[in-house]
């Protein structure tokens, strides 16, 4: 569906498909934002991670982290650190600090050095906590 498609459609279409009551709430202003011009997707490839992710949490339902996921992701950003990301909170108490809770800061410190290449860094620490090792 184009997004004025999705923008006009009734609430119970888009239940249809299978989406929550939220969910369809939160793709409808996605959407409206796309018709109202105030994402631009064609500029996000130059456009600094913080100016996408500034732009993208205008939207009804999308977070930073969720942001964050879409640069890493989507647009195959290299040094996206996700620090809200509990899975990488976790394995940087786990490898780093005995398990310790440690400050969003110190975590921060931890990965400075990764740069720029958090995002790399950031999937080799969520694979560290599957329980059996991925095969690819």
């Amino acid at each position: 569906m184009h997004p004025r498609e999705i923008v006009a459609a009734e609430r119970g279409r888009l239940r249809a498909c299978g989406l929550s009551e939220r969910k369809a709430e939160y793709l409808t202003d996605l959407a409206r934002h796309f018709v109202g011009g105030t994402l631009h997707p064609s500029d996000w490839e130059r456009m600094d991670d913080e100016a996408v992710i500034a732009e993208l949490v205008q939207v009804r339902g999308i977070g930073r982290w969720t942001a964050e996921m879409f640069l890493m992701f989507n647009l195959l950003r290299p040094d996206v650190l996700p620090l809200a990301d509990l899975g990488v909170q976790r394995a940087i108490r786990v490898h780093y600090f005995k398990g310790r809770k440690v400050s969003l800061r110190t975590m921060r410190r931890v990965a400075d050095v990764w740069a720029p290449w958090r995002s790399v860094a950031t999937w080799y620490l969520w694979r560290s906590l599957d329980p059996v090792p991925v095969e690819y």
